[in-house]
């Protein structure tokens, strides 16, 4: 793989003082809006020199030097005024010591009235001595000098160099020093290259994914403006960015605020959900036999993220769905009229039918990869009709909403339903069972018998094509299917059932509503006897036909009456 460009560059041990044709190469100072260059202007030493000294005559005045000199005469002067009234001074009186110590205080005022004058013949012999450097190094042919030849005279001192050893350690501190710099620099700009590169690389891989959740078909919204930014009268309110919105159009404000989710500009994941619990619902069904064993069993809990970002929306999505299902459960539990609750935070207790309970709980989304294998179709059922149902209810709210909308007012429609059908199917599940339980004891028993006996059984009378539709109805239709059971190839009983628990038996002579388990037992024993002693009486009949006997059905006392010459049986 070929390296880049800017890996290839290399570096100068020194910095540039001179351009490719050989001239000094002058210092930006600012470069101005039209494109136009200011660079630093170069200094002449002469004009330096020349504007010091007129400074020293604007300062100190015209006649500096010539006050300076008049000051020595006049200071001898009062020194020779101050001595003459010593000298007339009577003779006898004792002399007074000329000499004295000074205070602290004289000395510390004497200072300060010398060390400005200092100060000032230090400038000044600096000022000289610049001056004199200058007039010795130039030449200039056209004006002759005034100065004797050779006025002043230089010695050169050189500084010896250092032993072998001293040289080659300072080489080495001053190459190592170098190429520690240049290594650094080196680092520096590579960071910063690899900075920008992965900045770039980012930016392309953001819209690429925005473009790939557009195409997607999910919901992009205007990001909200950061915070500060001005938001008065012709102030700008251009969205800067944009929110990735995976909720239901008609799931309440709670749940779509949830929805919301963001592209990432950090390394790692490329989707971010602020609001994200991460919880699923799971649906359980627990069961006792009729030994006294209670089975308990699980919706599977599929996860739909696959590593793409379709994926990880439709988790997340999956995840707000789930709650707001929940949320709806706790809301219809409380009313059931069919069923008993316990409900808390995440879970939900429902006593719905005869040694069966129905539990709804919220799990950790981690809990996905610790699954039982303890699964149930009911409970996969149950799961798929709660999304169903969810549905309904938004399409119905939509509607109503959009209803509401026009000018002729219209009467506000009640949210159905999403527990309640789901405790009806259930409860319809178990009385199915006690139903065929208690024909099939019966038809056991005339097998044993030797009496033909065939039963069909149809729990969804309709198809699972004409349940959903009716699902998805305003006004949910209830669950039917019927059962037919044939006796000896002669006598057939019809039933029908309905959701939750409605059974009717169709007779010959009349149709009748059953209300328990002990009335239709009662009516399957009523009913089979009867049948049994129909067939008695046609075999006795066909047997006793050359008698001239006849054969009847006793209903009070529930025996067969057979007659023939004086006989009775």
């Amino acid at each position: 793989m070929a390296e880049p460009p800017w890996k290839k560059l290399k570096l100068s041990l020194e910095r540039p003082y001179k351009d490719d044709n050989g001239e000094p190469i002058p210092e930006l100072l600012d470069i101005t809006a039209d494109g136009q260059h200011i660079y630093r202007p170069r200094e002449d030493p002469t004009a330096l020199v020349g504007t010091r000294l007129r400074r020293i005559f604007l300062e100190r005045g015209v006649d500096f030097f010539e006050a300076e000199k008049g000051a020595l005469p006049s200071t001898t002067r009062d020194n020779e005024d101050r001595t003459e009234p010593e000298d007339d001074a009577p003779k006898d009186e004792p002399s007074v010591e000329s000499s004295h110590h000074m205070t602290p205080e004289e000395l510390q005022k004497m200072r300060m009235a010398i060390l400005p004058q200092l100060y000032v013949a230090f400038g000044e012999m600096c000022q000289a001595r610049d001056l004199l450097t200058l007039l010795l190094s130039a030449s200039l042919p056209s004006q002759p000098s005034t100065l004797p030849p050779a006025p002043l005279a230089a010695t050169v001192v050189t500084k010896l160099s250092p032993i072998v050893s001293v040289q080659a350690f300072n080489a080495q501190l001053t190459i190592g020093g170098k190429d520690r710099a240049l290594r650094t620099a080196a680092d520096l700009f590579k960071g910063a290259a690899e900075k920008m590169e992965e900045s770039r690389l980012s930016g392309e891989k953001y819209w690429v994914d925005a473009l790939k959740i557009r195409r997607g078909n999910w919901g992009l919204i205007p990001a909200p403006l950061p915070l500060g930014s001005a938001t008065g009268k012709g102030a700008d309110k251009t969205s800067k960015d944009f929110l990735i919105s995976f909720g239901l159009e008609e799931s309440p404000t709670l749940f779509r605020r949830r929805a919301i989710g963001r592209m990432s500009t950090l390394d790692g994941s490329s989707l971010e959900f602020p609001l994200r619990q991460r919880t699923r619902l799971r649906v359980s069904i627990s069961r006792t036999t009729p030994y006294g064993i209670r089975q308990t069993t699980h919706s599977l809990l599929s996860d739909p993220y696959d590593g793409t970002l379709d994926g990880a929306l439709r988790a997340a999505q999956v995840e707000v769905v789930e709650q707001e299902v929940f949320s709806m459960l706790i809301k219809e539990a409380s009313s059931l009229p069919t069923a008993s609750a316990e409900v808390s935070e995440r879970l939900i207790l429902i006593d719905a039918a005869q040694s069966t309970e129905l539990r709804f709980e919220l799990v950790d989304a981690d809990y996905l990869n610790s699954q039982s294998s303890q699964f149930d179709p009911y409970c996969n059922l149950v799961y798929s009709l709660l999304h169903l149902l969810l549905s309904r209810a938004h399409r119905i709210s939509k509607s109503s909403r959009l209803t509401r909308a026009s000018i002729a007012p219209v009467p506000t429609v009640p949210s159905p339903p999403i527990l309640q059908p789901v405790i009806d199917i259930l409860q319809y599940r178990e009385f199915w069972e006690r139903v065929r339980d208690e024909i099939d004891r019966m038809v056991a028993a005339l097998r044993h018998a030797g009496v033909p006996t065939k039963v069909h059984y149809d729990p969804l009378a309709d198809g699972g094509h004409n349940l959903v539709a009716s699902l998805l109805t305003d006004k949910a239709k209830p669950i039917g299917g019927d059962a037919l059971l044939r006796i000896d190839d002669r006598h057939t009983l019809r039933f029908t059932t309905a959701s939750p628990s409605t059974l009717i038996v169709h007779l010959p002579q009349a149709t009748l509503s059953i209300a328990s388990i002990s009335q239709l037992t009662q009516l399957l024993i009523d009913e089979i006897s009867g049948g049994l002693l129909s067939r008695i009486c046609g075999i006795g009949t066909d047997l006793c036909e050359r008698v001239n006997g006849s054969w009847f059905v006793d209903l009070l006392s529930g025996r067969s009456v057979g007659r023939w010459e004086g006989c009775i049986l």
